[in-house]
């Protein structure tokens, strides 16, 4: 691919997470000649970890693929609206329509045994004697939910490490859908336990996405890191000027 064309793929990592689960996804990209920026979520509520992302977005110079993962997806629905987003990409990842909640978009369908396995733990706000509510997963349960196909070791790693999604986030509605007006890609992960892999699918179809199923865990990035890139590419390459 041409530099001039050659867009930034900017990787948004999901809840429970940071950015060292595209660890084995970025090779892959860089090795496709892509440019890659994986920035840290800050996971404190969904319109500003969007206005963040959005930030990261405006500081790119030339275009942008811009994917998101699991919560990441949520977060890319409203920051993709940025001018040089050129496309979008959902892993196994949240599709809000326009004024609707990741709780909302979560209800309409089974659980999947993540809401058993949630722990809500008080955090202290800058400047208010109020205090917030992070949410994040039971340790011992964390390896079987996100990452039944991933070395335990390495899951057992990313259990202890999580980085908590604050309350909030899920009951935010989404300002916007920048799915209605960018082309976008979807990954299903069908064996995901964290997202029931029917709510990927419904938002997947109501954004009119392409879509692809691959046989994974929710951390497909991990578990699956070709079939991740694969997508990520042909996206790149499908709105190439």
């Amino acid at each position: 691919m041409p530099r001039h064309a050659r867009p930034t793929v900017v990787l948004v990592h999901g809840a429970f997470a940071d950015a060292s689960t595209f660890a084995r996804v970025i090779p892959e990209l860089t090795a496709a000649g892509l440019d890659v920026l994986a920035p840290a979520v800050p996971n404190r509520g969904l319109v500003d970890d969007a206005a963040y992302i959005a930030s990261v977005i405006r500081a790119v110079e030339g275009p942008v693929i811009l994917v998101g993962h699991s919560y990441g997806g949520a977060v890319i629905t409203l920051a993709g609206t940025e001018d040089n987003v050129r496309a979008l990409v959902y892993l196994a990842g949240y599709a809000l329509e326009e004024g609707e909640s990741l709780g909302e978009l979560q209800g309409r369908f089974p659980d999947s045994g993540l809401a058993d396995a949630l722990v809500r733990t008080p955090f202290p706000v800058a400047g208010s004697t109020e205090t917030g509510t992070d949410v994040s997963v039971q340790i011992g349960k964390f390896p079987a939910l996100f990452a039944a196909d991933v070395d335990p070791g390495l899951a057992a790693v990313l259990a202890v490490s999580q980085r908590p999604l604050a309350a909030r986030a899920f009951s935010e509605a989404a300002p916007v859908a920048a799915w209605r007006t960018r082309p976008s890609w979807g990954l299903v992960a069908s064996s995901d336990r964290t997202i029931n892999p029917d709510v990927e699918r419904y938002g997947y179809e109501r954004a009119g996405m392409t879509t692809v199923e691959v046989d994974s865990s929710h951390l497909v990035m991990l578990s699956q890191p070709k079939a991740v890139a694969e997508l990520i590419v042909d996206a790149a390459r499908s709105t190439a000027h």
